[in-house]
């Protein structure tokens, strides 16, 4: 069978989490809320309304465009793009085309790939359609939702690359804290062009289009899929068509569409109602400071305290790197180890992250298992008691406390523990056994002392103790 190399192109819509649309003074979150309730005048075009921008967003597109190393155009202006579509009643889009307010940057891979962007520009997004058997609802709450439309290079050449740059480059929209970042809810939505070329070609291959995924998981797949569905077609000689697909997980298959031309007449036009937009050197220096610690800068960070597998696995969730990012160094391993082995095992963890346990709880429970005054298995039942409503404001001190949670570590208290096992009939042949060198019998002897202290004791202590008092 011939070889091919697969070329992915992404193009990711990012919502805005401004608390207005970006043309209108209406709420920019529609989350739960009746159709059509979060619109106005100006959103479903009533003649004679006029936009007027949202200089958050403004603002917002400069935090992300330093997110993705991109430069901030100085000066960039809104154009009309022209079709009709029943969820977009002025019969146009207000997007930037031929002066979009970021320039070229790139998002750079786990593995240190660098993914070139073009560029990305402000847009207002559509509304919603509903579809039915013989009709269809319009529910325009989503209209004028402000998006940046993020282009990607050709430069991705597998489904594992295509998948950690889209999960990189939601990171990187949330870590700067420019959108949600809620995949179910629509608040990036991935578009991924797939071509296939023979090996060592210089010309990309016929493209398909996979619109609005949602998940890298569908990202992944899809690009799979496409690849096997296009090198079937080009290994019997037939042409790929160029079409637009649509994804389905339940299927884990791509069907057509439409089909695409290369160029489609949408009549871009200068927007006349906004003026230019023009930023001054100060201004976006200003708002490129804003933005806060970055992936990359926790990679750096924590790259000799924490494994990277684990890491990879905490930077899905921003608020836990902050909160480590509190934490003394010596805690940093300790507590990132609670949160993935406890905390992201949980049913509900996602809920659970919603309200994080203080530096200063954390702080103190780790302090309290180095001092082996806490179990490991009683440091993590304190850890979680943290996200319990009823104990979540108490110390990891009080929390032990009133589980019966703490060690015995008065030595002299120990040693008399250890006594009374000695002295119990029970144990004098396990105690043979040892002195015989039978040295798993160890392990019976300790669960005796813990046994007698009704869990309490140091269990390393306690052994140390008994081989000493065995020896003699």
């Amino acid at each position: 069978m011939s070889r091919y190399e697969i070329t992915v192109g992404i193009e990711c819509h990012v919502q805005l989490s401004t608390k207005t649309k970006l043309f209108s003074e209406v709420d920019n979150d529609a989350r739960g809320k009746e159709p059509n309730s979060c619109v106005s005048p100006v959103d479903y075009a009533l003649p004679g309304m006029l936009p007027r921008l949202n200089g958050e967003a403004i603002k917002f597109a400069i935090r992300a465009g330093k997110a993705m190393n991109c430069e901030i155009n100085p000066n960039s202006r809104f154009d009309r793009k022209h079709y009709f579509y029943p969820d977009s009643p002025k019969g146009y889009q207000i997007t930037q085309f031929y002066h979009p307010i970021i320039g070229a940057g790139y998002i750079e891979l786990p593995d240190g790939t660098k993914i070139r962007i073009e560029h990305a520009h402000l847009e207002g997004d559509a509304g919603k359609l509903t579809h039915f058997s013989n009709y269809s609802l319009v529910d325009l709450n989503r209209v004028d939702t402000p998006l940046i439309e993020i282009v990607s290079m050709p430069d991705i050449h597998s489904a594992k690359q295509a998948h950690d740059y889209c999960k990189e480059l939601w990171r990187a929209m949330v870590y700067a804290g420019v959108t949600n970042g809620d995949l179910y809810n629509g608040n990036m939505r991935f578009d991924v062009n797939i071509s296939l070329a023979p090996e060592g070609s210089d010309k990309l291959g016929t493209r398909a289009e996979i619109k609005n995924l949602n998940s890298f998981r569908s990202v992944e797949h899809a690009v799979e899929y496409e690849y096997e569905r296009q090198s079937k077609l080009l290994d019997k000689g037939e042409k790929i068509k160029q079409e637009t697909r649509g994804w389905s997980d339940a299927t884990g298959k791509t069907t057509p569409q439409r089909s695409k031309e290369e160029a489609q007449d949408y009549r871009y036009m200068p927007e006349p109602d906004l003026p230019p937009i023009r930023l001054s050197k100060k201004f976006i220096e200003e708002e490129a400071a804003k933005l806060p610690t970055t992936p990359k800068q926790y990679r750096e960070k924590f790259k000799n305290i924490i494994a990277n597998d684990t890491l990879e696995i905490l930077l899905d969730y921003k608020p836990l790197m902050e909160k480590l990012a509190e934490l003394k160094e010596k805690s940093v391993a300790r507590v990132s180890n609670l949160f993935t082995s406890v905390l992201l095992a949980e049913e509900k963890s996602v809920e659970m992250l919603n309200s994080l346990p203080t530096a200063t709880q954390l702080s103190e429970l780790c302090e309290m298992t180095e001092k082996k005054e806490l179990s490991s298995t009683a440091s993590k039942e304190v850890f979680l008691r943290f996200f319990d409503p009823d104990m979540k404001q108490k110390t990891a001190r009080d929390i032990a406390k009133e589980l019966n949670l703490l060690q015995e570590n008065d030595l002299s208290a120990l040693e008399k523990i250890v006594d009374g096992v000695l002295a119990n009939p029970a144990t004098k042949q396990a105690q043979e056994d040892f002195k015989a060198g039978q040295e798993k019998v160890i392990g019976f002897l300790v669960g005796q002392v813990m046994k007698a202290s009704q869990g309490k004791a140091n269990p390393s202590s306690a052994q140390e103790i008994l081989r000493q008092k065995l020896k003699n």
